[in-house]
């Protein structure tokens, strides 16, 4: 089952974070790196989120996130930027948060407003000077507001950082989570709400990120999903379901077949790992759902 805790601290802002630098030895972690780099079919490009492996330091899984063909490491802050790129990786989808914001308390709720967009007008000049393209948001918990109100609020929020998104070429990201299991009372937790903020906000830098385990939990119906409403995502997520653990045979979704529905949408942008291994070998585990979905 999904660390929520793990997660909801690698989506905070990183404070005193000191980039890991390559030691003489390496961790035991390392004993499960590839014998040798794979080379994947290259039609979908691969992500992976760092929360997942938060044993190993930075510097040895970008090394083994290299030699699984994988492009990028993701929801890592600033001062995890330039750790990236010493490894020729990139941020598919960069995370940074102040204050008590993130995952339960965002956009939904108008006092936010104003600390938000101050962080945003903030960070958006950050990742467009690092680089990359995509930073991540959420809509915040429902605390009694029904589901309308929420979205005209996020809308009205979002809209206001939508022409420096525009001017940076960044996108702001709202991700769709489960609020069944996982993140109990969560807005954002179905697709068509998302797709009609995003209809609300009105601008081709506001999309969402469809994690493929959130909504198997809430609605099922994954491919015709991703089929109707893929204009308005940016970015996937995987996970196996039940329990968010390897996406092999052992769980209830066929990864070969999404990644090929995606693929078929016209999608060129990631799909990143966020599985959390059951097995003991964290990184025979990615490698095998990298595997998985090389289709």
């Amino acid at each position: 089952m999904t660390n929520t805790h793990d997660r909801r601290n690698a989506l905070k802002k990183i404070v005193g974070t000191t980039a890991a630098f390559a030691t003489p030895f390496m961790s035991k972690a390392t004993s499960y790196l590839p014998v040798k780099p794979m080379v994947l079919k290259g039609n979908i490009k691969q992500s992976v989120c760092k929360w997942c492996y938060n044993d190993i330091p930075l510097d040895e899984f970008c090394v083994a996130a290299k030699n699984m063909g994988l492009q990028s490491v993701e929801l890592l802050g600033p001062d995890e930027w330039p750790v990236l790129k010493k490894h020729g990786l990139t941020c598919a989808m960069a995370s940074y948060w102040e204050e008590d914001f993130g995952i339960t308390k965002c956009w939904n709720r108008k006092e936010n407003h104003k600390k938000l967009i101050a962080m945003y007008e903030k960070v958006i000049p950050m990742v467009a000077e690092a680089g990359l393209d995509q930073i991540i948001t959420f809509s915040g918990n429902r605390e009694g507001m029904d589901d309308q109100t929420g979205m005209k609020n996020c809308a009205e929020g979002l809209k206001q950082i939508m022409p420096l998104a525009k001017k940076h070429k960044v996108l702001v990201v709202m991700e769709l989570l489960n609020s069944k299991v996982n993140h109990p009372d969560y807005m954002c937790d179905h697709t068509v709400w998302g797709v009609d903020l995003c209809k609300m906000i009105g601008s081709e830098n506001f999309k969402l990120l469809y994690d493929i385990y959130h909504m198997q939990i809430m609605e099922g119906d994954v491919i015709a999903t991703i089929k109707e409403h893929h204009p308005y995502i940016s970015h996937y997520h995987t996970g196996g379901v039940p329990g968010r653990a390897e996406i092999d045979q052992t769980q209830e979704l066929y990864y070969p077949a999404i990644v090929k529905a995606i693929l078929d949408t016209g999608f060129d942008g990631f799909i990143a790992q966020e599985f959390v291994p059951q097995s003991g070998k964290p990184l025979a585990s990615l490698q095998e759902g990298v595997e998985i979905c090389d289709v």
